[in-house]
């Protein structure tokens, strides 16, 4: 990752924050942890993308449908920061980092998507809850 492509999207801006910056550098020089504990978090946050994707979908009502995928969104940035860290610390290798940031920035750019159609359709008072899953499965893509 540190020679590969810069992705950059509006779910990406937290990597210009100097305070994320640093604490990344902290994780650095506190290495070495555990590998179980680092897969168990890199795990547990991925996991909760779905989930909150998932819990959203079901409320039916669109505030908290968007409420659950921004969730997912801020899940989703807490795997990026994993990913940069443990490369950067050589907990994963760089091939490996490269192919988890490569699929979670297509399903940032997804999400991204879905949230600002919806915020459209909220915006417009063009939400329908019986049709959900066509107009959810329309803007992701």
């Amino acid at each position: 990752m540190s020679e590969g492509p810069q992705r950059r999207n509006l779910n990406r801006g937290f990597q210009q924050l100097r305070v994320w910056q640093e604490a990344v550098e902290l994780y650095v020089k506190a290495w070495p942890f555990e590998m179980k504990k680092v897969a168990g978090q890199m795990i547990a946050s991925a996991d909760s993308v779905h989930r909150n994707t998932a819990e959203g979908f079901a409320r039916k009502s669109i505030n908290e449908y968007l409420q659950f995928l921004n969730f997912a969104r801020g899940s989703l940035a807490e795997t990026v920061s994993g990913i940069i860290a443990y490369q950067k610390a050589g907990q994963i290798s760089e091939a490996a980092a490269e192919e988890l940031d490569s699929q979670a920035f297509k399903l940032e750019n997804g999400l991204l998507r879905l949230v600002a159609s919806l915020e459209q359709k909220r915006r417009d008072d063009t939400w329908e809850d019986s049709i959900i899953l066509h107009e959810s499965n329309e803007s992701y893509g």
